[in-house]
């Protein structure tokens, strides 16, 4: 339920800005004693018309489904003027710890709690329950380890995948924000998305450089050379093939990037849709290794595709129609949805493939329609949700496609000269 449809937005707007003149005007350390007494304790505070407003907001019996909306909003109005200072962003991390802090008290099950403290409560509780509270965990875990890699102190194994979501901002849109998410929420997790971006592509193309400079023998003797880390979880070996993949020839001499542009112009006047699709088909199995496509993968793959909007397969195909067939397609390639998260074809490509192969595959197809880039990242969070819990080991080919397709996607989409990448790989440069 929205805020906006019960009677209590004055009161919800008055909270919003006590928090927002308080963030602005105090210490944090303040702040978040504030938020402690509020919502945590829900004791002493020192404002008897926010304490007023509250009480108003959390009594009405609708309040179960409309207060977690409010209190997320409440937190992020103090992490949005946090996240953006290097100093302040651990309070963000502390915020959210606090929750872990809250009192024995009743649930929400078993009737409303009669005083204000034991109402908030129940209702605090309730919200560590809901997906907001699943996604503040997870902007905590992303500050949390960007902080600890500036101090040095990042242990060289997290513990488990949903440790590693620094590691993929192109996740951060589907696992940090929600349908309902407000412009607080959305602005926090976009920065951090564009400054994770922005480090990743500054790393990679610093460990670039440096691999042609060791092949090229043109470090000096007995001089301190700087060393830039790999900025991945997969070897220098494979890292180097890996971007020779990605941007050198693949096909027939070819880059991806070459394919892509051939396809849509080859089919920019096509007759009709069903002469898409075939063509579309064709252009997939190009990049399926041959055997493997022949035992069943070509078929079954040319039959999901004849299954996709058939209706339309006498005309003429639009732009629309042709980004919902590649989102169709990442449905069977990757996975369906959250709710049938069945990946079998996926595990089935990279075991017999390998994971280079098979991201390229997908990348192939982005390539051609660059708005269906969130829809494959969507399809990559539901599996990252899926195998959150799972340790690095139990899910190792996850971790490596998490890592490839974030290579992929910057290479492709991101501010990379990506034809000096071309001349580094395709001109012979081994690694």
């Amino acid at each position: 339920m929205s805020p906006s449809i019960y009677s209590g937005a004055g009161d919800e707007q008055y909270l919003y800005e006590h928090l927002l003149e308080c963030v602005k005007t105090q210490s944090p350390e303040q702040v978040l004693e504030r938020f402690r007494h509020l919502f945590i304790i829900a004791k002493r505070y020192d404002n008897q018309r926010v304490l007023e407003s509250l009480a108003r907001i959390i009594s009405k019996k609708q309040a179960v489904e409309y207060f977690p909306s409010i209190l997320n909003r409440c937190c992020y109005i103090l992490i949005n003027r946090w996240q953006i200072q290097p100093q302040t962003q651990g309070f963000v991390v502390e915020l959210v710890e606090m929750f872990e802090k809250l009192p024995a008290g009743v649930g929400v099950g078993g009737g409303y709690a009669r005083t204000y403290s034991g109402r908030m409560i129940q209702l605090v509780r309730h919200f560590l329950t809901t997906d907001y509270y699943k996604q503040l965990k997870r902007l905590a875990t992303i500050i949390s380890e960007s902080l600890e890699r500036k101090n040095n102190s990042l242990s060289q194994k997290e513990e488990t995948v949903g440790k590693l979501i620094i590691r993929y901002p192109y996740l951060y849109d589907h696992c940090l924000l929600g349908p309902d998410s407000d412009k607080e929420q959305q602005q926090t997790v976009y920065q951090l998305r564009r400054e994770m971006e922005r480090k990743f592509e500054t790393q990679l193309s610093k460990f670039v450089i440096q691999q042609v400079r060791l092949a090229r023998g043109e470090t000096e003797r007995g001089k301190v050379v700087s060393v830039v880390t790999n900025p991945t979880l997969l070897s220098d070996k494979d890292l180097n093939k890996s971007l020779r993949h990605f941007v050198g020839p693949v096909e027939r001499g070819y880059s991806y990037q070459q394919l892509s542009s051939s396809f849509l112009s080859y089919t920019s006047d096509v007759r009709n849709y069903q002469m898409f699709k075939d063509s579309l088909y064709e252009y997939i199995v190009q990049s399926i290794d041959e055997k493997y496509g022949r035992h069943s993968f070509n078929r079954k793959l040319y039959e999901r595709i004849q299954q996709i909007y058939p209706q339309h397969n006498n005309a003429k195909p639009d732009e629309f129609l042709k980004m919902r067939t590649y989102s169709q397609l990442f449905n069977y390639l990757v996975v369906e949805s959250p709710q049938n998260p069945n990946h079998l074809v996926f595990m089935d490509m990279i075991s017999n493939m390998g994971t280079t192969k098979t991201i390229g595959l997908l990348l192939k197809i982005v390539l051609l329609c660059s708005k269906v880039k969130p829809y494959l990242e969507k399809r990559f969070s539901i599996l990252f949700n899926h195998y959150e819990s799972f340790t690095r080991e139990g899910a190792a080919w996850l971790i490596r496609s998490l890592e490839k397709l974030n290579v992929a996607f910057t290479v492709h989409f991101g501010n990379l000269d990506i034809s000096f990448l071309r001349r580094v790989y395709a001109g012979g440069f081994c690694g």
